[in-house]
């Protein structure tokens, strides 16, 4: 297919930008359509047609449409030239796709809503923040950040010696969770992921995708 890809959401998202990230990661050209799921005006009446469920991202590139930022995200690896971006043996693929359901099953909830939103996202609405959630959520990134390390091991990146779908995966949460002032302090407890972090923050794609101020 020669058409250029459409990704639809807003910048603002984890999701949408870890397949932006990966969209940058092989040099694909795209069109991000805007997409606001939290608009007051709502949703747009054509949206449930390229995602059911009414959240983003959604794809679409010539008559293939995808939602889930996974399927996305490993079509644009396989689809498009540039560097792969999942290892190449099988027993790689399984502790990479282990790193994602962790991001998305535990680290998510927790590091951006229970940690994030919570404390800097009410914080700059001059709103109060729940430090009983905070306190159980930063339980849970304790329990990430270290499960985080032992998968590195030695490595520089999360599932091996070069960059995978697994730091896309895990870069836009790290985003919002050190700008809360417990999320920094819990990152620099983990040297190995500190570093990591470091190392994502450098690449090309992340500054590229960096979202506008909402």
């Amino acid at each position: 297919m020669t058409s250029k890809p459409r990704l639809f959401g807003a910048d603002y998202s984890v999701y949408v930008r870890i397949a932006r990230l990966a969209l940058a990661e092989k040099d694909v050209g795209y069109e991000l359509v805007p997409v606001d799921i939290f608009d007051p005006a709502g949703i747009p009446e054509w949206y449930p047609e390229r995602h059911p469920f009414k959240r983003i991202p959604a794809f679409e590139h010539g008559d293939l449409r995808l939602f889930e930022t996974s399927a996305i995200c490993r079509y644009v690896d396989e689809a498009f030239d540039g560097p792969p971006l999942q290892p190449g043996d099988a027993a790689g693929r399984a502790t990479m796709n282990q790193t994602i359901g962790l991001l998305d099953a535990y680290a998510y909830r927790a590091m951006v809503w229970g940690v994030y939103v919570e404390r800097a996202g009410k914080a700059s609405r001059g709103a109060a923040s729940d430090d009983d959630v905070i306190a159980a959520s930063m339980a849970v990134a304790e329990t990430c950040l270290a499960s985080l390390t032992r998968l590195m091991g030695s490595a520089p990146w999360l599932a091996g010696e070069r960059p995978t779908l697994a730091d896309l995966h895990a870069a836009p949460i790290f985003a919002y969770f050190t700008q809360a002032q417990e999320g920094a302090a819990l990152l620099d407890a983990h040297p190995p992921v500190a570093a990591w972090w470091d190392r994502i923050q450098a690449r090309s794609s992340f500054e590229d995708t960096r979202p506008t101020a909402k």
